[in-house]
């Protein structure tokens, strides 16, 4: 970054700025202790692999890989279980394993875990049969529970989510490292579900294909001889809320000459917290992380040219990623103006698809929920649309579970919207099942070099 944009940024200097979507504390005591303490505890990453990770997503930036985000809406500390972290893994591999067979390419795993504690939240406060309390904003911030008590932000949360943060990283790595991810042996990575879906076969052909194929494991992994490739690298992502937990885990490595943000690989801006005044943008623009910002229908064109120079003035490759969040109605009309307004910056970026967030609705049974077939058009207009304007589509960012939920409709198995009240657990927003996040995954791999 540019010497003369940083002389006058520290990792708090986002404080002299307006915060959005923060919450309130009663005690500022309590919370500069807890802050102070997360500063001295040990980072949950290490600046190599955030290095490691920006330069994969340089090389998606040139069509070369692609990236794979994915995982929980918003994650709770009662579901760090080994088992819920392990399906998560599981299907997220297999997704990979789908993408690698079909797009040809080597795909970036990026997680929406181990730190996915915070959420948004369209207003502070919450009105219950004329009780009025805060908003819940997470595991990390209050608790869910519709009592004073309860709603009342606990600068102890920070700590919680920052030792559920290192559990669930730990346990993801000791999988990987044990070789719970060899590609050679994708068959282990069955969730189940196998026996009785209609998606068994195909995957099965995919799974024997990659088996049989030497020639397949000498491209995905650079020329190496098959026999090294055993496991894959992942990484972790989550929305850079809550300013307080990411300013304390904010160090500077003397070795690099740069500030990082220790506290996930990737994190991500949404448009909520994306004010060019705001503090999540003069807090992210100093951290040498790869990053995320969402946009949507709201975001005009030149809103986004000052956050593409002002959080990558140096345009240095695998920075910035845009994840693009118009829903299927609006992205034929959105997407066009924010790929050109991008080009007249000069600047290089990584473009994603978020297919979820804007293709969400209320079922005729008044649960949130969003449907495979506009999940599956948001796509397949934006690598359309990405293609015609001269760009390409270099990932996708998708809220999923591993789990047997019923919170989207449609997919291989035709869920309906009679079919929600089964199995919704989400206590946000609504994410794919295992069996269509792999059909998703299969019928991204279409766009990969015609055979």
């Amino acid at each position: 970054m540019r010497t003369t944009d940083m002389t006058s940024w520290h990792p708090a200097s986002w404080t002299a700025r307006q915060a959005q979507q923060q919450p309130k504390y009663n005690d500022p005591a309590a919370l500069e202790a807890v802050v102070a303490q997360l500063s001295r505890l040990p980072p949950l990453v290490v600046s190599w692999e955030i290095e490691q990770l920006r330069e994969r997503l340089a090389e998606a930036q040139v069509g070369n890989k692609f990236l794979l985000m994915g995982g929980d809406c918003a994650e709770t500390f009662e579901e760090c279980e080994s088992d819920k972290i392990a399906k998560k893994l599981k299907i997220l591999l297999q997704m990979s394993l789908v993408l690698l067979h079909g797009l040809k390419k080597p795909i970036i795993r990026v997680g929406r875990m181990a730190g996915q504690y915070a959420k948004p939240r369209s207003a502070d406060t919450e009105t219950r049969n004329g009780v009025t309390l805060p908003a819940f904003r997470g595991d990390l911030v209050n608790r869910s529970e519709f009592t004073a008590a309860a709603r009342e932000p606990d600068p102890l949360l920070l700590l919680r989510g920052y030792e559920r943060a290192a559990l669930t990283l730990n346990f993801v790595r000791a999988l990987c490292d044990g070789g719970f991810a060899d590609l050679h042996h994708p068959q282990y990575w069955d969730l189940g579900f196998m026996q009785h879906s209609p998606l068994r076969a195909q995957y099965q052909q995919i799974v024997d294909s990659i088996a049989d194929s030497l020639e397949f494991f000498e491209r995905v992994s650079g020329g190496r001889a098959p026999h090294e490739v055993t496991a894959v690298d992942f990484f972790s992502s989550h929305e850079g809320l809550l300013m307080h937990y990411e300013q304390a885990q904010t160090r500077y490595i003397e070795r690099n000459k740069r500030w990082y943000n220790l506290s996930t690989h990737m994190p991500w801006i949404g448009m909520r917290t994306a004010q060019l005044d705001g503090a999540h943008v003069e807090f992210f623009r100093g951290v040498a992380n790869p990053m995320g910002v969402k946009i949507g229908p709201a975001m005009t064109t030149e809103w986004l040219q000052g956050l593409v120079t002002t959080l990558n003035p140096n345009n240095t490759p695998g920075r910035l990623t845009i994840i693009h969040r118009f829903g299927a109605k609006d992205v034929e009309n959105g997407l066009p103006k924010m790929i050109k307004a991008v080009k007249e910056t000069g600047q290089q970026v990584l473009w994603i698809c978020d297919p979820m967030h804007g293709n969400t609705e209320t079922s005729s049974g008044g649960f949130k929920t969003r449907r495979f077939e506009n999940i599956l058009k948001e796509l397949e207009l934006s690598f359309r649309i990405h293609e015609s304007h001269g760009s390409f589509l270099g990932g996708v960012h998708i809220e999923l579970t591993g789990e047997d939920v019923t919170e989207c409709t449609g997919g291989a198995r035709g869920l309906t919207d009679a079919d929600l009240a089964r199995a919704y657990k989400s206590t946000v927003d609504p994410r794919l099942n295992y069996e269509q996040a792999l059909e998703l995954a299969m019928l991204i791999g279409r766009h990969g070099p015609k055979r």
